[in-house]
């Protein structure tokens, strides 16, 4: 009962906001040991990562460590303690995502590493795009810490030395920022050959897949997928990109679509399961507002190139049917999921129903 918890929590001014993400340590059972993200009012807390006063923050994101008293109970009794807060110019595009790797194992260097989804919190459309594409701020980035470490600025958690951003006497870099260049990475998730791959959500036009490599610049506010946008100007519009464009070192999505397709990419997860062989070696995602489904191989996701997306149908108990049909609402809030046998489940926010894919063939259409 995060209410109960943490006192301050809001869920205003509505969508996307509240409770963001939870995420499991990958010694839980052992240390009790899990993360969250919410919600709460500017100003009542300093935040770690702020911005000029002059600049009004509407909510600041918290991310929280509980350590539960018996991890093998159904309902929590425990302790909490804060790691860090960040202010948001907006409710939108928050701190969505938080997880560890899963392929990581003891002794790896990936392992026990928290990996965080910082949206641009709005900034770019509220008129205050120097917060995003900058190394010297969190906005629009993907950072990656150890929780149990105590090296950060704060002294609550630990910045891996492995960072590629680390803080030197020449710049301001927070030491946590893994990538950045990011509206709003959504979900973060790995391909079993070790991928990462991060879902961003576009502005006006374009919807991707980024292959996420340590550094790297993913082009917002002055890409948009393939495209170049003026963050100063009308953000909506697109253009071609420059014949220089290289000069910008920008790494661009290995899939998209664009808003005739779907507004929002919801997603993606690859299938690990056994139940339903035809879908080894396939990455699923989709659109939240509409619930079209969409997947991918992932065989063909390389640095440079475009997969090729295709759309994919469901039949509920038999019947061919569309999500939108399913749940009777023209918002379906899509959702994925993936249980610790690899199977894959669709969740429809909208009506509160989760479904399990049990089945597929292959079509020719």
């Amino acid at each position: 009962d995060m209410i109960k918890l943490k006192p301050k929590f809001i869920h205003q001014p509505g969508l996307a906001t509240g409770l963001g993400s939870f995420a499991f340590h990958p010694n839980f059972t052992k240390n009790g040991l899990f993360y969250t993200t919410h919600t709460e009012p500017p100003g009542i807390t300093k935040a770690e990562f702020g911005f000029n006063d002059s600049i009004k923050a509407t909510v600041q994101w918290v991310l929280t460590e509980w350590k539960v008293n018996d991890p093998a109970a159904d309902r929590f009794t425990g302790t909490s303690r804060e790691l860090f807060r960040a202010d948001m110019v907006g409710g939108i595009h928050g701190v969505q995502e938080i997880t560890f790797n899963p392929l990581a194992k003891p002794g790896d260097e990936d392992y026990g590493l928290l990996y965080i989804g910082v949206g641009d919190g709005g900034s770019v459309e509220n008129g205050y795009p120097f917060l995003a594409q900058s190394k010297e701020k969190i906005w629009g980035t993907i950072l990656r810490i150890d929780p149990l470490g105590r090296n950060s600025t704060n002294g609550k958690y630990r910045i891996p030395a492995s960072n590629p951003l680390l803080h030197n006497s020449k710049n301001k870099t927070p030491g946590e920022i893994y990538a950045y260049g990011f509206r709003n990475p959504h979900r973060i998730t790995w391909s079993k050959n070790g991928d990462m791959l991060v879902c961003n959500i576009g502005q006006h036009h374009i919807e991707s897949v980024n292959l996420v490599r340590p550094g790297n610049n993913y082009g917002w506010p002055i890409r948009e997928g393939r495209f170049v946008i003026d963050p100063h100007g009308d953000i909506n519009n697109v253009y071609p990109l420059p014949a220089d464009d290289s000069v910008y070192k920008i790494t661009y999505p290995v899939a998209e679509f664009d808003h005739d397709e779907g507004v929002a990419i919801s997603g993606g997860l690859e299938y690990w399961g056994d139940a339903i062989p035809q879908l080894k070696g396939k990455y699923f995602f989709g659109d939240i507002p509409s619930g079209r489904l969409y997947c991918l191989n992932t065989a063909d996701i390389q640095q440079g190139k475009q997969a090729t997306i295709k759309e994919w149908r469901i039949a509920i108990n038999g019947v061919s049917t569309t999500l939108i049909e399913a749940c009777g609402s023209n918002r379906v809030d899509l959702h994925f999921g993936r249980d610790a046998q690899g199977e894959l489940y669709i969740l429809t926010k909208a009506d509160g129903k989760l479904y399990k894919l049990t089945g597929a063939e292959q079509t020719n259409g």
